[in-house]
């Protein structure tokens, strides 16, 4: 299984005073060991980098993020993301324009999404994607 880690997730596990308890913590960790490959998108590196405050913490942040593999979204993306957002929409479910982005991007590339965001769950019932759930 390879895995899209949302911003969710990469919050988590780059705190030092969170509490490290969420599964998904341990799976990005355990992936980022070796047992799964891990995508990234310029929009959760952005995410990432707007929530936090320093050169310091900024350029450790671009360094870890340089070693995985960054997939950079095409027009047909952003339309077919439009596409899913709005076939949510019309079934009562509000998608956000960067977690439409991120569920096309798993279509796309065949990905599991890791994420801590249950929102996600609401739009896997009229959007087919990898969405991680615990065992």
């Amino acid at each position: 299984m390879s895995l899209l880690v949302d911003t969710s997730v990469w919050s988590l596990a780059l705190r030092r005073d969170a509490e490290q308890g969420e599964p998904q913590v341990a799976v990005l960790r355990a992936a980022l060991l070796g047992a799964q490959q891990v995508f990234t998108t310029g929009l959760v590196l952005q995410e990432l980098l707007q929530g936090f405050s320093g050169p310091k913490a900024r350029d450790a942040l671009i360094e870890r993020f340089a070693a995985l593999a960054l997939l950079q979204p095409d027009r047909g993306d952003h339309i077919d993301a439009a596409d899913l957002r709005n076939r949510c929409r019309r079934k009562g479910v509000q998608v956000g324009t960067i977690d439409a982005l991120l569920i096309q991007l798993c279509r796309r590339y065949e990905l599991t999404l890791l994420t801590t965001d249950r929102d996600f769950e609401a739009a896997r019932r009229h959007v087919d994607f990898g969405l991680w759930q615990a065992a």
